[in-house]
Parts: structure tokens; sequence; C-alpha cells
């Protein structure tokens, strides 16, 4: 029986499974290790473990995927970990890891993330061979829902779209121009909150302004991501809520920038079951 985790700075994603059958799937709050202390993650697991369907000690492997889990924060994870399991098959790899996997399998090409956060990765089959750093929604993070976030906020307050659609977006959030700085400046996971306006983003597409925005910020990241690896010829695979319900507008993006679409999909649990039932 193995326990796989997909851990975004959202939200995470925990089945448990047996020989590809998916027995139990439950969701937590984000878990990230650059952001939360070794005591808070294993508090977030132990409120977990009474919502798997099998006793702790049942569980044979675990493999945690998550944002953040790079370097020196993969012990943080992994000790919190073994707070509650009994098992030494700890793996513990950044969520870029289990979307590839996830998204190719043990073939070799390029798999992206765009979720609140954003990422890509030329994948060898088994591993990360080439990595552009996404440098987080202040810096980069092209086409995560951080950024459109940031975006439409920033086209709201300077007026660059219709006031209609302002008073519709202030109204709809019930926020006030001083409570967007102090959530985005003041309050932590500013990046969540910038996420959690994407939906907004979805249900204006028609607008011209909201369109364009969305559109551009996908060419932006083909551009300063994709388009930089030397594996052109390679698929160019997708998981993330806003890859999965933009996926119109990103592959016409793709178009636009030559780049050739794989797989798009909201979630790479399915084929990281797969693959670690292989």
């Amino acid at each position: 029986m193995i326990l796989i985790a997909d851990s975004g700075s959202t939200k995470t994603n925990w089945c448990l499974a047996d020989k590809q059958q998916l027995i139990c799937e439950v969701s937590s709050a984000g878990i990230n290790p650059y952001f939360q202390s070794e005591e808070e993650i294993s508090k977030e697991i132990s409120d977990l473990i009474p919502h798997l369907k099998t006793e702790a000690s049942k569980i044979e492997a675990i493999r945690f995927y998550g944002a953040g889990c790079a370097f020196d924060k993969i012990e943080v994870v992994r000790n919190a970990i073994r707070n509650h399991f009994k098992t030494q098959q700890i793996e513990v790899g950044s969520d870029l890891l289990g979307a590839a996997r996830g998204l190719c399998g043990k073939e070799a090409g390029i798999a992206c993330i765009l979720g609140t956060g954003s990422n890509s990765c030329f994948y060898n089959g088994s591993e990360i061979e080439q990595n552009i750093s996404p440098l987080g929604f202040i810096l980069g993070d092209e086409g995560s829902g951080a950024v459109l976030g940031k975006l439409l906020i920033g086209d709201i307050l300077k007026n660059m779209l219709p006031t209609a659609l302002k008073d519709k977006f202030l109204g709809q959030f019930n926020l006030t121009p001083a409570q967007i700085i102090d959530k985005v400046y003041r309050r932590p996971f500013p990046n969540r909150f910038l996420a959690s306006l994407a939906p907004f983003l979805a249900q204006n597409i028609h607008e011209p302004g909201i369109y364009n925005l969305v559109l551009n910020s996908f060419v932006s990241f083909f551009e300063r991501n994709v388009k930089k690896y030397d594996y052109q010829h390679y698929q160019t695979n997708f998981v993330g809520s806003i890859a999965y319900y933009f996926k119109e507008i990103l592959s016409e993006a793709a178009k636009a920038t030559d780049v050739q679409i794989g797989n798009i999909t909201q979630s790479p649990m399915k084929g990281l079951i797969a693959y670690h039932s292989l």
C-alpha cells in the first residue's frame, strides 16, 4: 500500500493506493517547507491521518511531491512524515518532479505546472534534467494563477479595464483598493490570495481586456521558459488548474509561439499512481 501526496502552495492532494487501485483520496492545506516549520507540517499530517481509510502502520511507502521541496527543505518534510509513519520508504521530491512523472510516466518530455505558481522542466523519463527557474510570482511565474491575479488587480486599480468590470470585481469579492493592498503587501500567502481571483478571469474571459491579459501571460510563459529548453522536438505537457481551465487560450498561445502541446490535466495523481505501480 502506497501513500502519494501532490502538494502545491494552496492545496495538498493525498491518495492511498494499492496496485494501481485507488483506496481513498483526501485534501488538506498546501504544505511548503519554505514557509512552514517541521512542527507545522507535522500538525497538518496529524490532522490528515484520521481521514485515511487504513492504519498508518499499514502504509508501506510514501511518495511526497511538493512546492518548496528542494535541498535542505527535503529533510524538513521527511522528518515531519517520519513522526507519523513507520515505513522507511519515504521519498520527498519537488512538485515539478511529481508533475513530470505524472504527465510523462517513464517517457521523456517537457513538463509544466500552471497553478497558483508556474514551473517547467525537461524530464528524461526518470528525473529532471533541465529547469528554467520560475523565480516566484514577483520576478517570474508567468502564466500562473498568482501572476494572472496580480495583472488583473494592476489593470483594475490603474483603470485599464472598463469601469463596469472594475465595479463588478470589487463587488463580487467585497474588496476595497485599500484591502487589496493590505492582502498583497501585509498578509501572509499573498500568492494564494492573488490566485484566488482567477475564477473572475474565467467568468469574464469574453471581455477583450481579460482575454488578452491571459493570452499574453501564457505567451510570456512559453517565451521565457519553454522556448529556453534544448528539446523543442518533444511535446510540452501541463498540469494544474490554470492550464486545465484555460486550455483553449493556452493552446492558442502555444500555436503563436510554435510549441507542440501534449497532455493537459488538472492533477498528476492518476499518472503518479501508475508510475509508482510499475
